[in-house]
């Protein structure tokens, strides 16, 4: 049996990732040893930005809760307290929604919290 050289393989292996690099600037767009270090970098980053975007969000909610507890008289921290005390289980993206949208709502909320902590 005659013997199958590799060359249709590894061209296919080399258009993937020269397709996944492509926009990028002068070699890594065009070399494939240059852009396979691209991508897997490129790669990389992507997978922790994902995870980075979510520590960026609740970040985000904690400070709009904070704002909104602080208008009603209270700290975040003695805020959440009082929720859990009161036994009230609203994940922080709900209360940070409630916080923008939901004034009156997020008011009465924090009189409750007001009220076990006191």
């Amino acid at each position: 049996m005659a013997r199958i050289k590799g060359g249709l393989n590894a061209k296919k292996k080399h258009n993937r990732i020269l397709k996944l690099a492509k926009g990028y600037r002068g070699a890594r767009s065009n070399q494939y040893r240059i852009a396979k270090q691209s991508v897997m970098r490129a790669l990389a980053s992507s997978y922790a930005g994902r995870k980075e975007r979510k520590r960026q969000m609740r970040q985000l909610w904690i400070a709009r809760i904070n704002a909104a507890a602080r208008l009603n008289g209270l700290s975040y921290s003695r805020f959440m307290y009082g929720l859990k005390l009161a036994e009230i289980d609203i994940n922080r993206k709900m209360l940070a929604e409630m916080a923008v949208n939901d004034a009156d709502g997020f008011a009465q909320l924090a009189e409750i919290a007001k009220s076990k902590i006191a």
